[in-house]
């Protein structure tokens, strides 16, 4: 996929899906859903303008969560949001935006990190992500292709969210069970 011709997100909020999202419950391994690849979608249907709405609705009441993609709501479809806003590693911050069909144009500067997952609530583990990312997508509602330029954080979340559009969990990505981890809960 050529990115010329892409924009930015161009002001591009979740507003401009027109619709409210409603809050969905997450699903967890093994549910099937999470292993299985997802079809692209078209961006102007109803039915993913309201995933999309659905997805930031998800997102923004859970506490830590930067991003959430359809297959994590039992949608198996190439959909995904992100919204890295006043997380302690984010550098590069595009606020929330939500794309369909997205692909990794390019990756570079590759970098081990801790990751979690909503689907894998008691395990972490470390992951090796490029940490400058190019992204090719589509935005809901307008069907408006873009291209995303990002880095660090925003970058690993982009990455692990097309990951799960693939029917990958981020512990497909380990290097084995000695970069897993349980979960640490602070009070």
């Amino acid at each position: 996929m050529t990115t010329e011709g892409y924009a930015g997100l161009g002001g591009w909020t979740p507003e401009k899906l027109g619709v409210r999202g409603e809050v969905r419950p997450v699903v967890a391994a093994p549910e099937p859903v999470l292993s299985r690849p997802g079809p692209e979608v078209d961006p102007t249907a109803d039915e993913v303008v309201r995933l999309a709405a659905d997805l930031v609705a998800t997102m923004r009441v859970s506490p830590g969560c930067v991003g959430l993609a359809a297959p994590q709501v039992g949608v198996n479809a190439q959909v995904f949001a992100v919204d890295v806003t006043g997380h302690p590693k984010a550098v590069t911050v595009h606020g929330t935006f939500v794309l369909c069909n997205a692909r990794v144009v390019e990756a570079s500067r590759w970098k081990a990190g801790r990751e979690g997952c909503m689907s894998v609530p008691d395990l972490t583990g470390d992951v090796k992500r490029a940490s400058r990312l190019v992204v090719a997508g589509v935005l809901p509602g307008s069907g408006e292709p873009v291209r995303l330029v990002t880095d660090g954080f925003e970058a690993r979340a982009l990455q692990h969210e097309i990951d799960h559009c693939a029917g990958l969990l981020f512990l497909d990505r380990v290097a084995g069970a000695h970069a897993v981890y349980q979960r640490q809960v602070y009070l």
